[in-house]
């Protein structure tokens, strides 16, 4: 399987949200990184079919998804950043509800929510009220109605938002087991949501594909330039007005600064590996 984005451009007015957008996706997971206001969300309405591109197009296996109509749509699933729930509905009810909106038969209702609520851990909520699931379990009931008509392709919009850090390594599991034989494309601004599972990483700034790699690769870009640097409280803010800092801790004796720079700044520094975060927050600071 693969998903082509051609040269996609997208206009509000006279505002640029998504600016020649090119890239090559197969099956597995995908991280779509980029700050609030990146581009993320029209990439994504656009990539499902729900808003149109002024420029460019999307195929699937060489296929122009816009000929392809439902056919495309029928090989999604999608979760939205704000998922709507019915809150009076039970878990069992909502996903027979989500079964007839997307033409499953009825002969497969049973088996297909089992099979979704066994993936996703819930399957001793199915007579709990949607309202009384925590946050957590709301997303997963997220992911068990994505993944409902067995879709090749699961686009996620900001899936952890929200979540305690328990709660968002128990939905990064749950992904990972998903993007067997899916292409799992997953959009957010929170870095370690992607940094493990992800087979590539899109970061995208002001619109841009910016960069696109697997993680190593990533870092390979900054290897050398990322900087302990420790500094007193004097010097601290002359510091990080000279150079870009991407992380602050107080010590003992002043303060523990990262720096990505490419010569090596003054004080006393000492060149550390780099991380996937340095790499987004120096593009971010660029």
């Amino acid at each position: 399987m693969m998903l082509k984005i051609e040269h996609i451009s997208k206009f509000y007015g006279k505002q640029c949200a998504l600016d020649d957008f090119n890239t090559v996706l197969s099956e597995g997971i995908y991280g779509l990184l980029g700050p609030n206001g990146a581009g993320k969300t029209t990439l994504i309405s656009i990539a499902i079919g729900i808003l149109q591109a002024n420029e460019g197009d999307i195929y699937l296996d060489e296929l122009n998804v816009k000929k392809m109509g439902t056919e495309y749509l029928n090989r999604i699933g999608y979760l939205p950043q704000y998922p709507t729930f019915y809150k009076n509905f039970r878990t069992g009810e909502f996903l027979k509800y989500m079964c007839a909106l997307k033409g499953i038969p009825k002969v497969q209702v049973k088996d297909r929510i089992a099979e979704v609520l066994e993936l996703v851990n819930l399957t001793d909520s199915y007579k709990k009220k949607v309202g009384a699931l925590s946050g957590g379990m709301r997303q997963r009931l997220g992911i068990a109605q994505a993944i409902l008509n067995r879709p090749d392709i699961l686009v996620l919009d900001e899936p952890t938002a929200g979540l305690d850090p328990g709660e968002r390594i128990r939905f990064r599991n749950i992904i990972s087991k998903l993007s067997k034989d899916k292409l799992v494309l997953l959009a957010t601004h929170i870095v370690p949501d992607v940094e493990y599972i992800a087979k590539e990483i899109m970061i995208l700034k002001n619109g841009k594909l910016v960069m696109q790699g697997t993680p190593k690769e990533l870092g390979k870009s900054v290897r050398g330039k990322v900087w302990n640097v420790m500094a007193s409280e004097k010097d601290m803010d002359i510091i990080t007005n000279k150079y870009p800092v991407v992380n602050v801790r107080r010590v003992d004796n002043g303060f523990l600064l990262r720096i990505v720079c490419e010569d090596q700044p003054q004080g006393e520094s000492q060149l550390v590996e780099p991380s996937l975060e340095d790499v987004f927050l120096s593009i971010l600071n660029n």
